[in-house]
């Protein structure tokens, strides 16, 4: 079997960033996969499932609120490695377009206080799995590390 795309990117020299994983065709659409990379592969930690679990849950309620981005959000889950996200746009995008958004997303997270949308027994199949003070943490890293001073080497894959 041939390698995926994914697993030919060199996860040794992959930093914290915002990179065009793929992108598809859907019958006339074009779908953006992003690859939100919140820490850095096989150098730092990884982040625990609650804290994901909860970013997921921020993240998709306000994805699919969002005025614009709102129709054309396909997916936003997390990595198996837990090293990050992936966010599926409908939409033949950079990931210079969505900037502005994921900074407006992980703020809405760094600053939510909140009870988390869809934490509780009835909306979700682990809803005890969650850690909002932690998500409010790493969303904070993720824009003062990353998203705020974001240059041209974090937003394509390194060769």
């Amino acid at each position: 079997m041939e390698k995926i795309t994914s697993f030919t990117i060199d996860h040794l020299q992959l930093e914290p960033g915002v990179y065009v994983s793929r992108k598809d065709t859907v019958g006339a659409e074009t779908i953006t996969t992003f690859d939100l990379r919140m820490t850095a592969p096989n150098k730092e930690p990884v982040m625990n499932t609650a804290e994901m679990h909860t970013i997921e849950h921020l993240a998709a309620t306000y994805l699919r609120n969002h005025e614009v981005f709102g129709e054309k959000t396909i997916y936003f889950g997390p990595m198996g490695c837990r090293t990050g996200f992936y966010l599926l746009l409908a939409g033949d995008l950079t990931s210079k377009d969505i900037i502005p958004l994921l900074i407006s997303m992980f703020e809405f997270i760094r600053d939510f206080k909140d009870e988390v949308p869809g934490a509780s027994a009835k909306d979700c199949g682990n809803y005890l799995d969650m850690n909002l003070p932690m998500a409010n943490w790493l969303a904070n890293r993720y824009l003062e590390n990353t998203l705020y001073s974001i240059d041209d080497a974090h937003l394509v894959y390194p060769e």
